[in-house]
């Protein structure tokens, strides 16, 4: 299994890598086994454009402009390179009336990922843990507004579950409101133990935006009961449609989880061993073995 930073570096610049090997079978591996075990739980897989209109990213609630902006724009467009699938399905349903009975939608979308990490320095920007272009899994509701909290609890267990299956030592933290970005009214993240840093690693989050979202994309949905409130003569009985709400959460960002995987499988020889879950995504695989002394 390989990794090649410095023909990345000469390609594309610095914060890019090649995968060779069997690292690019435990990428698929992990991507396919994460996508198959969300499904289980009721969602609708998708893949997404990964170039969207400057307007949704932001009515996603993030700045395509300015000196620290995570986002890459298309010089001479309107378009801009998307930081995490959440901006592309989020527009799906954009300027909608959804009918009550529709709802919860839920998504588990596959796509590359594109991030300037301006800003960004130290230790973690080493490696695969901080780069500017990846893979990632990522769910998103569309609910009811009295739904939204139980949801966000359901997508905190399914990552959860998902690192527990994989055998990864992790932590799950209910952010502070001063660490939430502009459209998340509550947050958690997942941090894994990764032994390179020698601490705790982000490798998920769970966000619930309430009406944030859907309010600057106008999605909406109309309730299935007629309003009560007396109606004028000619009027039909539909009632007034309400905002839904969205949510958000990293089912696997692949980069990290392959650090993770790595430095908690890694023997002293070297090997490295796969984790039950993905080996038959790996075509039987258990041991990733040194191509070289």
């Amino acid at each position: 299994m390989q990794f090649v930073f410095c023909l990345a570096m000469q390609v594309s610049g610095s914060k890019f890598y090649y995968l060779k090997n069997e690292a690019v079978l435990l990428e698929m591996a992990l991507v396919n086994w994460t996508l198959s075990e969300v499904m289980k739980k009721g969602f609708t897989p998708l893949t997404t454009p990964e170039l969207v209109r400057s307007s949704v990213v932001e009515k996603c609630g993030f700045q395509p402009r300015g000196d620290n902006t995570q986002v890459y724009s298309i010089e001479g467009s309107d378009q801009c390179l998307i930081g995490t699938a959440e901006i592309p399905v989020g527009g799906i349903h954009m300027d909608a009336i959804l009918a009550e009975t529709q709802l919860p939608l839920k998504y588990v979308a596959f796509s590359h990922c594109f991030r300037t990490e301006a800003g960004a320095a130290g230790a973690a920007t080493r490696g695969l843990y901080r780069v500017h272009q990846f893979s990632k899994v990522e769910m998103f509701v569309l609910c009811r507004p009295e739904e939204s909290e139980s949801y966000h609890e359901e997508l905190i267990k399914i990552e959860e579950d998902l690192f527990s299956a994989l055998g990864l030592h992790y932590k799950t933290f209910d952010m502070a409101s001063g660490d939430l970005g502009a459209p998340a009214y509550r947050k958690f993240d997942v941090e894994a133990w990764m032994p390179g840093l020698g601490r705790y690693g982000e490798i998920s989050s769970a966000s619930n935006c309430l009406d944030y979202q859907s309010r600057r994309l106008g999605i909406r949905y109309r309730p299935s009961e007629p309003t009560p409130a007396p109606l004028k003569k000619g009027k039909g009985s539909l009632a007034p449609t309400k905002f839904v709400h969205t949510l958000n959460a990293t089912a696997c960002a692949v980069p990290r989880m392959i650090v993770c995987l790595l430095e908690n499988y890694q023997q002293e020889d070297g090997s490295v061993i796969i984790p039950g879950p993905l080996r038959a995504f790996m075509g039987g695989l258990e041991l990733i073995t040194p191509k070289s002394t």
